[in-house]
């Protein structure tokens, strides 16, 4: 069985843990919530969870661990957010030091996990609604990009918002902006729709994290909020250790889709 064969969040977890894919995991196990991942020591644990509170269209909290656990009680109770995962980021100091596929030996007991809501859970009903999505269609990871649209502040922690982009017809724009405000819970509606310099990126053909996607005649680029924001946020605040997510390689959850949306 291949990973695009795998049909269950369990599956294409079992497959990862082995190593048998360490690419984005957009288009997979299709139905089901994927989540991105920040995991601090405890003591900065509540400062970061009030950020996330202050922050939700970036920063939607789907799931928080237990000091020392890798176990997402409450959206994969059968899986662990060290092995689960295509890729890792380590930061440390604020700086990106490595990218592991595990990152059991990085653990400690003061280690806390947040599964933070993903975008790639409203494309799967901008799909349905016949929107293309670009960087599926190309096989390439989702672009992201640093803004000048600050975060609201907690604590220690603050910094520029990032967005996600995906190109569009301004007829489709208009659809998907209704289509993803029923999903608050995992980015919702678009930040921003048009010029990319008024939310201060300077080139879309390069951005921040991510591949770069074709812009055809006629499309406009679409942002929305990024769970990748919590990765600028900590080249900003420095915390002595942070792991992440590699862009675009999240963790599958057992929650649907379906659950998070509103009509």
């Amino acid at each position: 069985m291949s990973i695009t064969e795998a049909v269950t969040p369990n599956q294409v977890r079992e497959m990862i843990r082995q190593n048998q894919w360490v690419k984005p995991t957009a288009g997979l196990a299709n139905g089901y919530i994927q989540a991105n991942l920040a995991v601090l020591p405890k003591d900065l644990a509540f400062e970061f969870l009030l950020f996330c509170q202050r922050n939700p269209k970036s920063c939607p909290i789907i799931d928080v661990t237990m000091p020392g656990s890798g176990v997402p009680a409450l959206s994969a109770p059968d899986a662990d957010i060290r092995t689960d995962i295509p890729k890792y980021r380590v930061y440390r100091n604020g700086v990106f030091t490595e990218e592991l596929t595990d990152v059991t030996e990085l653990w400690d007991e003061s280690m806390v996990g947040f599964l933070i809501g993903c975008s790639f859970t409203f494309e799967e009903a901008l799909l349905k609604n016949g929107i293309p999505i670009r960087h599926i269609e190309e096989e390439r990871n989702v672009p992201m990009y640093k803004t000048n649209i600050p975060t609201v502040k907690a604590g220690r922690f603050e910094g520029p918002t990032v967005v996600s982009m995906r190109p569009m017809t301004e007829k489709d724009a208009i659809r998907a902006v209704q289509v993803t405000s029923r999903f608050p819970s995992v980015h919702g509606a678009p930040l921003h729709i048009g010029n990319p310099a008024a939310i201060g990126i300077e080139d879309i053909n390069r951005p921040d994290f991510g591949d770069s996607v074709t812009v055809k005649p006629g499309e406009v680029p679409v942002f929305w909020a990024c769970g990748v924001t919590p990765q600028a946020v900590a080249m900003h605040v420095k915390p002595e250790i942070m792991i992440t997510h590699a862009p675009g390689h999240m963790f599958v959850t057992d929650l649907k889709n379906e659950q998070f949306s509103v009509l």
